[in-house]
């Protein structure tokens, strides 16, 4: 049975919230994990499609604390995990949804980024095949993702966590959706 709304954060048990594949574990994040993400995330490579550069510990704490109070809107979700290995328990990445809308009508806005050192060995495309999974068991149906034309490598996670590419463009970045 599909939970019918995808609650804050802050109102369920954090288990309700990890998700667990072969071998990933994906839990809440936290902003006593800006420290070690700061060096998953820190090289400047990350941001070749995306622009800007990597944020500093401190950037990330502030950034964290905004991400984990949550949203002031009653019809907006953020859900925020880093995404850690199960062999070592080594964080590898983040993975994360921003749900709007209400009931039927909801849409999870999906984005991910896997750490170079653990680029090209498909953590990234299980990490969002098992986050679309989570939020469809949840009732959302509509789940996009904003990825840049020439991100050859995010194009295939897309497509393997089910989504199809549309003609549709947001910000320079093709629109890939799942229904």
């Amino acid at each position: 049975m599909a939970v019918v709304n995808v609650p804050k954060v802050s109102d369920c048990p954090a288990d309700d919230f990890v998700i667990v594949t072969d071998r990933l574990t994906m839990r809440p994040l936290k902003v006593v994990d800006a420290d070690e993400m700061a060096g998953v995330l820190g090289d400047p490579s990350l941001h070749e499609f995306t622009g800007g550069t990597p944020a500093t510990v401190e950037e990330l704490r502030r950034r964290y604390a905004r991400w984990t109070a949550g949203s002031e809107s009653m019809d907006e979700s953020w859900l925020n995990w880093v995404v850690s290995r199960k062999v070592d328990s080594v964080a590898v990445g983040t993975v994360q949804a921003t749900v709007v809308g209400r009931d039927a009508t909801r849409t999870a806005y999906i984005a991910w980024t896997i750490g170079r050192p653990w680029q090209r060995q498909g953590l990234a495309g299980e990490a969002a095949t098992a986050l679309v999974a989570w939020l469809r068991s949840r009732g959302i149906k509509t789940v996009v993702a904003h990825v840049h034309p020439d991100h050859e490598a995010s194009a295939r996670v897309a497509a393997r966590a089910g989504l199809r590419r549309t003609d549709e463009m947001v910000d320079g970045e093709v629109v890939w959706r799942a229904e």
